[in-house]
């Protein structure tokens, strides 16, 4: 199913809407809009494209959980919330022990407050960023993280050759992230 057609929706209605009637499918559009912004977050905490990936799901998951119990009124930031503490309890799973001083200055509401609005820049740069890239890099791109496509499903949809479907995501990929540290610098 095609979102596009519900671009015109924000965030803040898809959840009325979900509130309202309890279809998953307003909940399904309003978080498939930060598919790729939610890998952002988790391949900068987990440094690996395949953990962060599966994070995403369980992110998904916890936020169809948590949406249906209560009320959210920004989606974005709640989502940021529960990725960034998703990602830190994984860490913290891998490596026990971790000191006493490093684990308050995570927990300093200041660090919090001043890493969330960063991080909010870099996610909306990287939004604008996938409308830069040329339309098979942002199509591949687009299928393979926000829609989670396999590379078959890929060329089968857009009848791109294999090689050119890798070759569209790898520097699709590459072009983002030179698009949002041109960015940076540019705002910094």
């Amino acid at each position: 199913m095609s979102n596009n057609r519900y671009e015109h929706i924000s965030d803040q209605e898809l959840l009325q809407k979900f509130y309202s009637d309890r279809d998953n499918q307003w909940l399904g559009i309003a978080l498939q809009r930060y598919t790729l912004l939610l890998l952002g977050v988790c391949m900068k905490y987990l440094k690996n494209e395949e953990e962060a990936k599966d994070a995403v799901q369980q992110i998904f998951l916890k936020a169809i959980t948590e949406l249906g119990k209560y009320k959210v009124d920004y989606l974005k930031s709640w989502l940021y919330t529960v990725a960034r503490n998703h990602c830190l309890m994984k860490l913290r799973d891998k490596n026990i022990f971790i000191p006493v001083e490093d684990d308050t200055l995570i927990a300093s509401p200041e660090t919090d407050r001043t890493e969330l609005a960063n991080k909010e820049i870099t996610l909306t740069l990287l939004e604008t960023s996938l409308e830069e890239l040329n339309p098979e890099q942002k199509t591949c791109v687009t299928l393979f993280y926000l829609q989670k496509k396999s590379y078959q499903e890929i060329v089968n949809h857009t009848g791109y050759s294999l090689l050119q479907v890798k070759s569209h995501i790898q520097n699709g990929k590459r072009n983002l992230k030179i698009l949002v540290e041109k960015k940076m610098h540019t705002n910094g």
